[in-house]
C-alpha cells in the first residue's frame, strides 16, 4: 500500500493534468469519428489506439527527462535529423512521387517529423545561448531554419515544410527579431513570391489554382475540396448524427480517416462538434502557451512557445484546406487524424511542455 501513493505522487508531478485532460478527450473524439470514417473498422481503431498508447508512453519520458539535460540534447538532436534529412534526399525510398521516408534496415522512419521538434529546440537552445543579439546571431538562426526546410521541399512535402518553417519562425519571432528586420525578410518573400511559382512543381501550382475555382475540375484536383465542403456544409447545426454521414459512409469523401477527418466530423456532428472540438483545441494551445509564460528558462520558453503554435499552425492549416481556404497541403488534425507519426510528433512536444511546467513548479518552491 505504501508503494501506490509513492507512484501516484510521481506521475502527478510529472504529468499535467489540463494537458492531460485535454489529450485524451482529443484521443477519445479521434477514435470515435475514426471508427465511423473507416465504417466500423475495428482493427483500424485498434491499430490509432496502439499509435496513441505508444506516443503517450514517450510522452511520459520526455516529461520525465531532466530539465537541465534537455538544452544538451537540442544540438545533437538538430544534428541527427539533419543528417537523416540528407540521407533521405541522397538513399530515400522513392513513394508516388516523393521521397520522404529512410530504410535504415532495422527502422523505417521519416526524419522530416523529427525535424518538427529538432529546429525549435535547436533555434531556443542557439538564442539561450547568446543572449545578447546581433545581427550575425538572426543570420545563423535564419541559416538553421532554411536548410532543413529547403531539404524538405525537395522531397518535396510542401505541408511538413510548412510546419517545420512555423516552428521555426516562432522561435525568432519571440526571441526578439526588430521590427526593421522583420519587414525587411517580409518584403524579400513578397518579392520573391512570383519567382517561387516556377519552383513549385506541377502537382503543387494546379493544387494553389484549383483552390480559386474548385469546380473547374470537380472530377480531379478540385475533388477533394468540393466533398469535403458539402460533408461540412450539410452537417448543419446538430449534424446527421454518428455513422450517419452520407459523404463519409458512402464513400465520396477522400482520406476520411487522415486529411479529412475533420469534415467527416463537420458531417456526422454539425456546428456543435466543431465547436467543441475548437474550444478543446483553444484550451489546449492556452494552457501551453502558460506554460510558456512560466518556463524556467529562456530555452523553455522559446521552445514551449513554437510548439504551442505550431500545434496552432497544424489546425489552422488542416482546417483551412479541408473548408477550401487553403491550398491542400497534406497536414493532418492534430491529435484526430489516423496515424502514428503526427500523433508521436505531437505528443513528444506535449511532453515537453510538462517538463517544462513540473520544473517551473521546483523553481517555485
Amino acid at each position: 500500500m505504501g508503494i501506490l501513493p509513492r507512484v501516484k505522487t510521481e506521475i502527478t508531478k510529472v504529468l499535467d493534468g489540463p494537458l492531460l485532460a485535454l489529450i485524451l478527450t482529443l484521443f477519445a473524439m479521434s477514435l470515435g469519428v475514426l471508427y465511423s470514417s473507416s465504417q466500423g473498422d475495428v482493427a483500424r481503431v485498434i491499430v490509432q489506439a496502439q499509435h496513441f498508447a505508444f506516443a503517450l508512453v514517450l510522452m511520459w519520458v520526455v516529461a520525465r527527462v531532466p530539465f537541465e539535460y534537455l538544452s544538451r540534447l537540442a544540438l545533437p538532436l538538430y544534428l541527427l535529423a539533419l543528417v537523416l534529412l540528407i540521407l533521405t534526399a541522397v538513399m530515400g525510398e522513392e513513394s508516388k512521387g516523393a521521397q520522404r521516408w529512410l530504410d535504415l534496415k532495422f527502422l523505417r522512419i521519416q526524419p522530416s517529423e523529427l525535424m518538427k521538434i529538432a529546429l525549435p529546440l535547436m533555434l531556443a537552445w542557439y538564442f539561450d545561448r547568446y543572449e545578447r543579439v546581433r545581427p550575425i546571431t538572426y543570420f545563423v538562426s535564419v541559416l538553421l531554419l532554411l536548410v532543413p526546410v529547403m531539404l524538405i521541399l525537395r522531397q518535396p512535402d510542401l505541408g511538413t515544410a510548412i510546419l517545420v518553417f512555423a516552428s521555426g519562425f516562432f522561435v525568432l519571432f519571440f526571441a526578439g527579431i526588430s521590427i526593421r528586420i522583420f519587414v525587411f525578410i517580409t518584403t524579400i518573400a513578397v518579392l520573391v513570391m512570383p519567382f517561387a511559382w516556377g519552383l513549385l512543381h506541377a502537382y503543387q501550382q494546379k493544387r494553389i489554382l484549383t483552390l480559386l475555382n474548385p469546380s473547374a475540375d470537380p472530377l480531379g484536383a478540385g475533388y477533394h475540396t468540393i466533398q469535403s465542403t458539402i460533408a461540412i456544409g450539410s452537417g448543419g447545426f446538430w449534424g446527421k448524427g454518428w455513422m450517419d454521414g452520407t459523404q463519409s459512409q458512402l464513400n465520396f469523401l477522400p482520406e476520411g480517416s487522415t486529411d479529412f477527418i475533420f469534415a467527416v466530423l463537420g458531417e456526422e456532428f454539425g456546428f456543435v462538434g466543431v465547436l467543441l472540438i475548437f474550444l478543446v483545441y483553444a484550451m489546449l494551445i492556452w494552457r501551453g502557451l502558460n506554460i510558456a509564460v512560466q518556463a524556467p528558462s529562456l530555452f523553455a520558453r522559446l521552445a514551449a512557445i513554437s510548439i504551442t503554435m505550431t500545434f496552432f499552425i497544424y489546425a489552422f492549416v488542416n482546417v483551412g484546406m479541408v473548408i477550401g481556404l487553403l491550398p491542400i497541403v497534406g497536414v493532418p488534425l492534430p491529435l484526430m487524424s489516423f496515424g502514428g507519426s503526427s500523433a508521436v510528433t505531437m505528443l513528444l512536444g506535449i511532453g515537453l511542455l510538462m517538463n517544462f511546467r513540473s520544473n517551473r513548479r521546483l523553481v517555485q518552491t
